[in-house]
């Protein structure tokens, strides 16, 4: 039985050492989890590389055969080699007879015609070098007036989708992305006076959507705000 005059044990305090650690451990994470994941997808894609490669090379000229040991990559170095070579030769005139000649046999294949055709596709949209690229980042409201996203200009909309659109102005071509990932996304045609350009670069724009409208372009990090206030 308790009195209103004894006093409440007081319930000790943690230990703020614990908090330190913790935190010190979350600071850990945050440094190291990215090295870590980086390394470990680059070393997973090496090993699949050779193992994709080595086994296409015959026995007597394994790699390993004559320097004793198996070291990991030398599968991507003869890939890099050989495409290279590929490639000097598809350039030339021969190069390309041969590829004509090989594309008119895989299109008389009806279900290979296809795939071929598809893999070339993506394959050239993603590798090949050329000047098309996304022209400005910009701001579209979209899926609804008043509700505003990300988008990135492509090109003015041409040929039949400009001439049938009935808008007051010429379309343009606009790719908005998905969050996290930005290479899914949707193509739509706005007038040009409902876009509005943004001054920051592509690469700014693609870090804003990717982490999801944490990272901002122009932000300070902490110890640019320090230095400042010295």
């Amino acid at each position: 039985m308790t009195t209103p005059f004894e006093e409440h044990p007081i319930a000790p305090k943690k230990s703020a050492r614990f908090g330190g650690l913790r935190t010190s451990f979350l600071t850990g994470l945050v440094v190291i989890a990215p090295v870590g994941l980086t390394i470990w997808l680059m070393w997973t894609l090496i090993g699949w590389v050779d193992g994709f490669v080595l086994p296409l090379i015959p026995d007597r000229y394994q790699p390993e055969q004559y320097i004793g040991i198996n070291l990991r990559g030398l599968g991507v170095v003869i890939f890099l080699i050989f495409t290279v070579l590929v490639g000097w030769v598809a350039k030339g005139l021969i190069g390309r007879s041969l590829i004509r000649f090989a594309e008119s046999l895989v299109n008389r294949m009806p279900v290979v015609r296809s795939i071929y055709s598809g893999v070339k596709q993506m394959a050239e949209t993603v590798f090949a070098q050329t000047e098309s690229s996304f022209e400005k980042a910009c701001l579209i409201q979209y899926p609804r007036k008043d509700i505003w996203a990300i988008g990135f200009i492509s090109t003015e909309a041409k040929g039949e989708v400009n001439a049938k659109a009935q808008t007051g102005s010429d379309l343009l071509s606009v790719f908005v992305p998905t969050t996290p990932n930005p290479t899914s996304g949707f193509l739509l045609f706005f007038p040009r006076e409902d876009v509005i350009e943004l001054d920051m670069s592509i690469e700014d724009a693609a870090k804003l959507v990717i982490s999801a409208g944490l990272v901002y372009p122009g932000e300070k990090t902490p110890e640019e705000l320090r230095k400042k206030n010295r």
